[in-house]
């Protein structure tokens, strides 16, 4: 099916709630597949943009979501319903990956098991932080620099094997618990590869596979053959899940979080942000600033600026916003304020 640039974009964006939001944190975490989480409060706003009515308080108190290393060995927030299957698909796929890191470390294969042993044993009922994590451990003979890398892969390795997640934050401070303790549902699709492809598909509208591939980290030629295995229509360069209803109407103007998973979900961000300004947005080093989204496409950066009295909301558009596209921002910034329980004034 032939599809304008415009519409290309207004099913991506209905895909991902950006046109009418959910109605709670795990409706939001079914349709998006999985946020993109190793920023906590980047991760909040992934939420706040796309569902009515919640707050910051209610995706932290939140135990339908779980938070682990998946796609691309990046933290991600999933239902937690899911968990245990994406880990199954990931884990080993990362446990390997991360290896030769390990043993730079220093962490052993020896070392790493004991470590889960002892994990196993300090962590039932309890959420702990990585230094209570790392004292504990060295109270049963396992010793880790607290200031090296070493603790944070010993964690990604246990969560990798199944035995922990992330657990509720302890202020800025993440807190880790066992798995086993945090899920109390599971599902588990027959074909990992095949349920994965049709949650992505269904998170993000129109895609390649080559775009399913930067997103998962997965091989190319596993995301072909779960492409292969779904009924699909052919919309523009991509493709859509047949019974995706490809018109949509524009969408509102919305302020996306750093990391938002609009825009990492695709290989080629063109059609979503003007190459010309991308290095605003990503400068580098992985980071994705937050933006504004207008009429489904990056028109500016955001950042705050807070005071005893209120939050300014600051947008740096890179061209004139018009009169609609303010009304809409204006808007968004009084939900910003609301999700955060905090008055805020949009600046432009």
């Amino acid at each position: 099916m032939t599809l304008s640039d415009n519409d290309i974009r207004a099913v991506r964006a209905r895909a991902q709630l950006l046109d009418a939001r959910a109605a709670d944190v795990l409706a939001v975490a079914r349709s998006i597949a999985a946020i993109q989480a190793q920023s906590s409060p980047a991760a909040r706003l992934a939420f706040r943009v796309r569902s009515r009515g919640s707050t910051a308080a209610d995706i932290d108190a939140s135990r339908a979501v779980a938070r682990t290393w998946l796609m691309r060995k990046t933290l991600h927030l999933v239902p937690a319903e899911d968990l245990r299957w994406l880990n199954r698909l990931f884990g080993p796929r990362n446990a390997q990956a991360g290896q030769g890191r390990r043993r730079q470390l220093g962490l052993t294969d020896d070392l790493c098991e004991r470590a889960l042993e002892h994990l196993h044993a300090l962590l039932p009922g309890k959420s702990l932080t990585r230094q209570q994590i790392v004292e504990g451990l060295a109270g049963n003979g396992i010793a880790l620099d607290a200031k090296s890398q070493a603790p944070a892969h010993l964690l990604a390795y246990a969560a990798n094997r199944g035995l922990i997640c992330r657990g509720p934050d302890d202020g800025s401070e993440p807190t880790y618990v066992l798995l086993d303790e945090w899920i109390t549902e599971e599902t588990s699709p027959d074909d990992p590869h095949t349920e994965l492809a049709r949650r992505y598909l269904t998170a993000y509208g129109i895609a390649t596979t080559d775009d399913f591939a930067a997103w998962s980290g997965l091989p190319l030629g596993l995301c072909r053959k779960a492409f292969d295995a779904l009924d699909l229509v052919r919309a523009g360069a991509g493709s859509a899940l047949a019974e995706t209803d490809l018109t949509a109407p524009a969408c509102p103007p919305r302020l996306l979080g750093a990391f938002d998973t609009y825009l990492l979900g695709y290989r080629d961000r063109d059609l979503l942000l003007d190459p010309d300004h991308a290095k605003r947005v990503n400068s580098g080093g992985g980071m994705i600033a937050p933006t504004v989204l207008v009429d489904g496409r990056i028109a500016g950066t955001w950042h705050t600026k807070r005071t005893a009295k209120r939050t300014s909301v600051v947008i740096e558009p890179f061209a004139t916003l018009s009169p609609s596209a303010i009304v809409g921002l204006e808007s968004e910034v009084d939900d910003y304020g609301r999700f955060l329980g905090e008055a805020a004034a949009l600046v432009i």
